[in-house]
């Protein structure tokens, strides 16, 4: 199954896209198959932070319940703890907004041989912003007085700032793929009673969920419109089938190893020449000392 087909492209309307995949093999297969495709995804990053030239930026979106976290830990599992780093963004805190919307997502950039994995990113300064623009006033731009100041002249200046500050990011050496995770909203209702249902999911539930449900519509227009605006070659969107987890993380594990398997250069770098010219007497000084 080729990657492109989950591609955003500028012409694209998310309506096209799925969010149940057919004929993509049963829930067993596809969790056998994840466990060989994450093993590949482990390797590459212990290349990767041998050769420390390359980082990796994973960006995830998507509606309540679509998965995120436990995507983040199955798909993730295997990679060595000191390669990969997750961040969650909740609601910018007083220290944040002291600082421009992009700050706190700057300083948690991978740093060379690693991965960053953003669970909510920097996109939600595109989406919720939007469907609810009154948060903008808590960034205190000089120009942003009401509600009333923000025109769509504002939304297409984010999303190039956006596109200026991942490219620069790409021609850095970090490697970004971003996946919208595609949940249908009938889906978002099974999901949200069973954690009514489940006394241990009770915690995950807030009364919000609900409110934010009633704006599914102008969510879905939101993310049309930045998937459209800031789905690049140097930082693509995948539009993620997502009503059936299992079949979500696979396809999200696949896309990102054949991404990272095209990158020819990352390599365990050899050592260099004095020590390759001393292995024999480096070996025959242990092996004495045993």
């Amino acid at each position: 199954m080729g990657i492109k087909q989950f591609l955003a492209k500028e012409d694209f309307s998310l309506s096209d896209f799925h969010t149940f995949l057919k004929d993509s093999g049963t829930i067993e297969e596809a969790k056998a198959e994840l466990k060989k495709v994450r093993k590949k995804i482990s390797d590459i990053q212990d290349k990767m932070y041998a050769s420390n030239r390359y980082s990796v930026l994973i960006c995830f979106q998507g509606m309540d319940t679509a998965g995120k976290d436990s995507l983040i830990r199955e798909v993730f599992k295997n990679i060595n703890a000191r390669g990969v780093v997750v961040y969650s963004f909740k609601t910018p805190s007083a220290k944040e907004l002291q600082h421009d919307y992009l700050w706190r997502h700057y300083i948690a950039l991978p740093e060379k041989g690693k991965f960053s994995v953003f669970n909510r990113s920097h996109y939600e300064n595109v989406l919720i912003t939007k469907v609810h623009p009154e948060i903008i006033l808590n960034e205190r731009i000089p120009q942003i007085k009401t509600t009333d100041d923000i025109e769509d002249t504002f939304w297409n200046n984010r999303y190039e700032s956006i596109n200026h500050f991942e490219k620069h990011l790409a021609e850095n050496g970090v490697i970004i793929l971003k996946f919208f995770l595609n949940l249908s909203k009938e889906e978002q209702r099974k999901r949200l009673l069973r954690r009514l249902e489940k006394p241990k999911h009770n915690w995950k539930f807030s009364p919000g969920d609900l409110s934010e449900r009633q704006l599914w519509d102008q969510y879905m227009q939101a993310y049309e419109a930045l998937l459209k605006k800031t789905s690049k070659t140097n930082a693509p969107w995948y539009v993620i089938p997502s009503d059936v987890k299992e079949i979500q993380r696979l396809l999200v594990a696949r896309i990102i190893y054949k991404t990272l398997k095209q990158y020819e250069d990352i390599e365990y770098p050899e050592a260099d020449e004095e020590i390759q010219s001393k292995i024999k007497v480096y070996k025959e000084a242990l092996e004495k000392d045993a």
